[in-house]
């Protein structure tokens, strides 16, 4: 796929006074010692994604400063960020200039996936004003793999990366080099995202109308439960196609929607063989009927197309699911903002009122196309799959200080709010529970409760979670019984065998991770990655100390 240098045009760069120099060893100290300096401004600006009126957006421009341009690439034609390119070893500085339009908007950028310093990574309270810069120093120490970057404002960050605020950071290394995956114009970034637009081709961030008497609902909805757009976009367009060789294509896929989470398969039923997830290679290449991905999960797929003939159409579908949200006690049923049951009865009121101010949305768990492959040329194909992509050096459960008893995470509603352990965030408030020693390793154990008595969701909904500052392994998922048959409708296509940073609950489900704690002391955040949630209070700081 052709990308094209992205160009920040006349804007003068020079550090705030709360630009962040890197403390830490492993970082970039001055201009000398920089391998790629980016300058980064998130403004706004106008494109054409539908016939009429173009659409008024935020985006990220890059200038490169210093290094390759080759290595900052726009995706053509997308109102999506650059795709940054680097290599293990190598020393980063980005200054990002926060050039939105509202003055209220205070932004700044989480290098989603990397293992950084806390100043770095950044944490919330790092954000900066229109008009003001920070800068990024730092050397990547992570291997392989495609990561992410978008806005990490208190309360503000679903409406920046719905605006438009994300992009890729593609990391190589000596290990990916040794596997011959496909390169080039085959390696292809697919960012997935839903949106909604009004008869201006505006994006629409609220919900309109909700049921009579209750005009309001809409906006609580998407508030409480998640925004939901009615239109895919892929790497910033509608109906997506990709023309294809007949030959091996690596797939780099990002879930970089507000709060959707897909169900993906071939239209064929070819099983999907995933290569990677979000630290990385796996060690060997697995199949899966369908693969699930939530919100800020990634999943790299060797696509094989060499037994196709030019002019055949493949398309890749979200598959139907159920028990995302709103389930009605023993039936199973996504909310799916539908307000009958799986048998004809009306659901329960969890269900009903998640429905609300949602009908014009496309549901969650509802099927629907996410690109088409179109087969346009004759190759012939050199690659063949590997049997062994990487070797992972395994963290060992009984290296866990905590082995016998984990750190438990319990994710609830109350009151309508969405809370960790009955808290919401504080932006510099940590508990002990919240508090790791460094050079650690531990067992932390996240619990999807119901929430009886809740009006908009008392059996509970889907929560993706996002840890910073770490790359774990999972070790154990179970689920309550009678919330199995959701969760056995995704479970297929939970690809757990890798390094992971965001992982997926559903309603009921308790999963343990083995992570440790590294390089780096200071203060992290944790946090639902359903957007919505995070802005709402579903965050915690977490501290490490050496």
């Amino acid at each position: 796929m052709a990308m094209t240098t992205g160009v920040l045009g006349g804007c003068g760069v020079q550090p705030s006074p709360k630009a962040a120099p890197n403390k830490a060893g492993t970082s970039a100290t001055d201009s000398t010692t920089t391998d790629l300096e980016i300058a980064l401004k998130a403004t706004q600006a106008e494109i054409a994604l539908l016939p009429g009126k173009p659409t008024r957006v935020w985006t990220y421009q890059a200038q490169v400063l210093k290094g390759n341009p080759a290595n900052v690439q726009a995706l053509p034609g997308s109102y999506l960020g650059p795709v940054i390119r680097a290599s293990k070893g190598q020393r980063v500085r980005v200054q990002f200039i926060n050039d939105l339009p509202d003055k209220a908007e205070r932004s700044i950028i989480h290098w989603h996936g990397l293992h950084l310093p806390e100043r770095m990574d950044a944490h919330p309270r790092y954000a900066v004003d229109p008009g003001q810069t920070y800068t990024y120093e730092f050397e990547v120490v992570d291997r392989a793999g495609t990561y992410w970057f978008h806005p990490h404002p208190d309360m503000l960050t679903a409406r920046q990366v719905y605006m438009g605020l994300a992009g890729l950071f593609l990391v190589s290394d000596e290990e990916e080099a040794a596997a011959k995956l496909p390169a080039g114009d085959y390696d292809i970034p697919l960012i997935l995202q839903d949106r909604r637009f009004d008869p201006n081709n505006q994006f629409v961030y609220t919900a309109a109308g909700g049921m009579q008497g209750m005009e309001g609902m809409g906006d609580m909805t998407d508030r409480i439960m998640g925004f939901l757009g009615d239109r895919i976009l892929v790497n910033g367009k509608l109906d997506f196609s990709l023309p294809a060789a007949t030959r091996v294509y690596r797939l780099r896929l990002l879930n970089g929607s507000n709060s959707r989470i897909y169900k993906l398969a071939w239209d064929d039923g070819t099983p999907l063989t995933a290569i990677g997830t979000d630290g990385g290679l796996l060690e060997k290449p697995v199949q899966r009927p369908y693969v699930t991905i939530a919100p800020g999960e990634r999943v790299e797929l060797w696509a094989d197309f060499s037994g196709r003939k030019v002019g055949d159409e493949l398309t890749l579908l979200s598959l139907a699911f159920n028990g995302a949200e709103g389930a009605g006690a023993g039936d199973g049923m996504a909310a799916g903002h539908t307000m009958t049951g799986a048998k004809g009865t009306g659901v329960a009121m969890g269900g009903m009122m998640g429905g609300m101010g949602k009908g014009q949305a496309l549901p969650l768990g509802a099927p629907f196309p996410v690109l088409k492959v179109r087969v346009v040329r004759q190759e012939q194909e050199t690659l063949k799959r590997p049997t062994q992509l990487s070797r992972l050096n395994g963290y060992r459960l009984e290296d866990a200080v905590n082995r016998d008893k984990p750190r438990l995470f319990n994710l609830s509603m109350q009151n309508m709010v969405w809370k960790i352990n009955g808290r919401t965030f504080e932006m510099e408030g940590v508990t002990d529970g919240e508090t790791a020693k460094l050079d650690t390793m531990e067992v932390w154990e996240f619990i999807n409760q119901t929430n009886p008595g809740e009006m908009m969701d008392p059996m509970g909904m889907a929560h993706p979670f996002h840890i910073h500052g770490v790359q774990f392994r999972i070790i154990d998922r179970q689920v309550l019984p009678e919330l199995a048959a959701g969760w056995s409708s995704v479970r297929e296509g939970y690809v757990d065998d890798g390094w992971k940073d965001t992982f997926l609950l559903m309603p009921g489900e308790r999963v343990k991770l083995l992570l440790k704690f590294k390089d780096f002391p200071g203060l992290f955040v944790y946090h639902c990655h359903n957007l919505e949630h995070e802005d709402g209070g579903m965050m915690r700081n977490y501290r490490v100390v050496q």
